[in-house]
């Protein structure tokens, strides 16, 4: 589904984030295909190391990320994002609550990544984030009935430097794992929007291979406001 639109004053996208590493790349990225959106962002960076901390149990922060959600609600949002691959799940637990359509950020790019390959590579920097982005692939394949093989890499090395304010050198264990990954692999799914920058790095040819979830997920949005918008229209 595409939209003619150039303009988009008047509609308003609310992204929730659990860093605030992707809180201007998706800015610019929503802008960039809707022009004139407004953009709520709500930030919780304590829910990774609350995640990190508990083995990766969603449950414990459904309470404040529902709450999140139901903010951006109040605020008039027409579509929330999620911006975390490792909280994913809980959108569907959380859309039955409210009347917004919740957009999970990796849901078209796992689309996307069975679709176009059999062997899928899959590079995360947290562990909390692989598991449900695996399970998310095998749910995709199975409803596309398609057998895919799954090859998961943490570069948890990378997260660590990330953590100390290295951003140069999370980047560039990052690429060497991506490297080793792509070349075992069909395709590689970036697990995490906030390591699509990394896949720059690559040349054109090599970079098709890299999926990243932002582009496509952002897409999905479209989609989404503008569903929503001609459901409304015809009520």
């Amino acid at each position: 589904m595409g939209d003619s639109r150039t303009d988009w004053s008047g509609s308003k996208l609310a992204i929730i984030h659990t860093t605030p590493l992707t809180v201007e790349p998706l800015k610019a990225l929503a802008l960039a295909q809707m022009p004139g959106i407004e953009i709520v962002n709500l930030v919780d960076d304590s829910i990774l190391p609350q995640l990190a901390a508990n083995g990766g149990c969603i449950q414990e922060v459904y309470g404040r990320w529902s709450e999140y959600a139901r903010i951006a609600e109040r605020l008039g949002a027409d579509c929330i994002l999620n911006a975390c691959s490792s909280i994913g799940e809980l959108c569907a637990q959380v859309q039955p609550e409210l009347e917004v359509p919740i957009v999970r950020i990796d849901e078209a790019v796992a689309e996307f990544a069975v679709g176009a390959a059999s062997r899928i590579g899959v590079a995360a920097t947290l562990a909390t984030t692989l598991a449900p982005t695996q399970r998310q692939l095998r749910a995709k394949a199975e409803q596309a009935g398609k057998t895919v093989e799954l090859v998961p890499v943490v570069a948890s090395t990378a997260y660590r430097m990330l953590l100390a304010g290295d951003k140069d050198g999370h980047d560039n264990e990052l690429a060497e794992t991506l490297r080793r990954l792509v070349s075992e692999t069909d395709v590689v799914v970036l697990a995490q929007a906030s390591m699509a920058r990394v896949a720059e790095r690559f040349s054109p040819q090599e970079r098709q291979r890299f999926l990243t979830s932002p582009e496509l997920g952002m897409k999905r949005v479209m989609e989404t406001i503008t569903a929503a918008a001609a459901t409304k229209q015809t009520k």
